[in-house]
C-alpha cells in the first residue's frame, strides 16, 4: 500500500499555530493539485487532533464518502452525517497492514504527529509540500526529530500566481 502526504506549511515550516490555528492559510487558493491528489487516494489516515480541527471548521465534510481512519487511543467525537469514519489505534505498520488487507491501495496520511510517525516508520513514499508565503514565527512543525537521515528524491517544484510553491519528493534510499 502506498502512503502519501499532501500538506501546506508556512515558509518557516509550520503546519499550524501552536494552538492548532490555521488562520494563516489562504482562504481560496488557486487550484494546486489537491483535487487530483484526493481523486488518487482510497482512504485518509489522520490523528484525533486533525479530526477535531476539521470538525471544528464546520461546513460540509471535506472528504465526501472516502474512508477516514482516525488514529487515537481515546473515544472520538461523533462523525458528521454521511462521513465514513473509523477509529483505529496501533503502530503505523499495523495500521498500514490492516488497511492493505482491506484492499486500500493509496492512503493520504495527514496531521503532524501522524505524518511524523509514518515517516519515522519508513511508510511514506511520496511527500507533496506546499509552502505558503507567510512567516508565522512559531507553531507545530511538519517534521519533528528523526533518528536517522531520511533521503528524498526531488520530483518537481511548481509555483502559483498567489505565491504558493509546491515541491514533490519521493521518500527512500533507493528509487526505481
Amino acid at each position: 500500500m502506498k502512503c502519501s502526504v499532501f500538506i501546506a506549511t508556512s515558509l518557516d515550516g509550520f503546519i499550524a499555530r501552536e494552538d492548532g490555528g490555521l488562520d494563516w492559510l489562504p482562504e481560496n487558493p488557486e487550484p494546486h493539485g489537491y483535487d487530483e491528489f484526493m481523486a488518487s487516494v482510497d482512504a485518509l489516515v489522520i490523528g484525533r487532533n486533525t479530526y477535531e480541527t476539521v470538525l471544528a471548521m464546520g461546513g460540509a465534510w471535506p472528504y465526501g464518502a472516502k474512508l477516514v481512519v482516525v488514529l487515537s487511543t481515546r473515544t472520538l467525537a461523533p462523525a458528521p452525517s454521511g462521513a465514513r469514519v473509523e477509529h483505529m489505534s496501533g503502530p503505523p505498520a499495523q495500521i498500514q497492514a490492516q488497511l492493505a488487507a482491506r484492499g486500500i491501495q493509496h492512503a493520504y496520511i495527514d496531521g503532524g504527529i501522524t505524518i511524523q510517525e509514518f515517516l519515522r516508520a519508513g511508510l511514506i513514499q511520496r511527500l507533496i509540500v506546499t509552502r505558503v508565503p507567510v512567516l508565522i514565527g512559531s507553531g507545530i512543525p511538519l517534521f519533528g526529530t528523526v533518528a536517522r537521515d531520511i533521503p528524498l528524491k526531488h520530483i518537481a517544484t511548481r509555483h502559483y500566481a498567489s505565491g504558493l510553491v509546491q515541491s514533490e519528493y519521493r521518500v527512500g534510499s533507493t528509487f526505481e
